[in-house]
């Protein structure tokens, strides 16, 4: 588990959708969140797919901040969303519940990134994505 993860993210609260960063493995890294009810992307005690989205999109920014601080980044990069595509939402998760993301980063093509996430909830899936971001 790797300690603090503002330490990878430009994120603070109350828009930090990433509690830790669980683990990385070259391209692929795994993040970890508990819904919390002060966050700004939760509606009716449940996080939006707003917040489900921003989630997935922090998790690939904790990649990118993990690996550019190993290879001497003082600063996490800053990111942006540039494309959502086929999202699924199955369920908005409740305040409490704690998230598991998987990303997978592709190749960068002009300083574009294709990322792919998949949240579980325990053993459910509770929402996936593609996206293209730029870092």
């Amino acid at each position: 588990m790797i300690e603090d993860i503002k330490k990878y993210i430009p994120q603070r609260d109350p828009m930090l959708h990433v509690d830790r960063l669980l683990s990385v493995d070259g391209n692929i890294a795994t993040t970890a969140f508990t819904v919390r009810p002060e966050n700004i992307l939760v509606e009716a005690g449940l996080l939006t797919e707003a917040g489900l989205i921003e989630h997935i999109a922090q998790s690939a920014s904790a990649l990118a901040g993990y690996q550019a601080v190993a290879e001497g980044a003082q600063e996490p990069p800053v990111g942006m969303i540039g494309e959502v595509k086929d999202f699924h939402c199955y369920r908005r998760p409740a305040i409490g519940e704690r998230l598991s993301t998987t990303i997978t980063m592709g190749p960068e093509v002009n300083g574009i990134t294709l990322v792919m996430g998949k949240t579980m909830s325990g053993e459910e899936v509770v929402a996936d994505t593609k996206m293209k971001i730029s870092i």
